[in-house]
């Protein structure tokens, strides 16, 4: 831990004081270490500026984030089950209203295994913000869960997005890329919706609500099994995919149509 003593060390030369080059290297990372957390407001509106509706010939499937662009060429992440609850051609729903037409990206490697899924829509004349990736959070940290519940379908404003606190971080992924529980209610339509730390960074990507009624999410991806006490507190929890695991995904222009 660094020491606040050394912290403000100075060594006087001719009068002035200076830092010495290393603890002014401490400073910056101290700072770099503490992102300024958003309002209530901006934070909402933070998180429904990327937060988009999936749809396809059906309906509505469930949520997605806008995590890339280049030009006017916007990516959306999303749960790989969203997309299998309907068929192409998808849609993209932006938080204005807009719907585009979006087509279904095939990562060549990076989401093997994982419950990721990518569309890509083309919007020539707007400047659509995307999220911005932080870190994945450690148990206590607090976080906003964002989305449109299947339930408040038909409502004039659909959007949620749920306090809570992440509560388990697992050592290793369950099926699906899934290593984040949190207390926050999500339900079900949310998922491929942002999780959120205070600062507004995306940390992970909702995909799993608690107590499921069908079903068995909780198996490790190496095919191992959780005890049948961890898999009770499992189930009180709802779940996320770290950015950790997605970042490479989002990041990389190497994929195949």
């Amino acid at each position: 831990m660094l020491n606040w003593r050394t912290l403000l060390l100075v060594v006087c030369v001719g009068g002035i004081s200076i830092i010495l080059p290393t603890q002014v290297l401490q400073i910056k990372a101290l700072i770099g270490q503490a992102p300024i957390q958003l309002s209530a407001p901006e934070l909402t509106r933070q998180a429904r500026s990327i937060t988009v509706k999936v749809i396809s010939s059906g309906g509505f499937l469930g949520s997605g984030i806008l995590t890339y662009k280049r030009d006017r060429v916007y990516r959306v992440l999303t749960n790989d089950h969203v997309l299998k609850l309907g068929n192409a051609p998808y849609q993209v729903q932006t938080s204005d209203g807009k719907t585009y037409e979006a087509k279904k990206i095939e990562p060549s490697t990076s989401s093997q295994g994982n419950d990721l899924g990518l569309l890509e829509f083309n919007a020539p004349d707007i400047d659509y913000r995307v999220a911005k990736l932080g870190q994945t959070p450690a148990p206590e940290t607090h976080v906003r869960a964002a989305g449109f519940p299947f339930s408040r379908q038909g409502f004039k404003d659909d959007f949620v997005m749920l306090p809570g606190q992440v509560k388990w971080v697992l050592d290793k992924a369950l099926e699906g890329g899934y290593k984040i529980g949190y207390s926050n209610e999500v339900e079900k339509g949310m998922s491929g919706g942002p999780l959120l730390n205070l600062a507004g960074e995306l940390v992970g990507i909702n995909g799993v609500h608690a107590h499921p009624i069908w079903g068995d999410p909780y198996l490790f991806q190496d095919g191992s099994q959780p005890s049948e006490s961890e898999r009770e507190r499992m189930s009180e929890y709802s779940w996320g995919i770290p950015v950790e695991t997605f970042e490479p995904l989002v990041s990389s222009v190497g994929t195949k149509n």
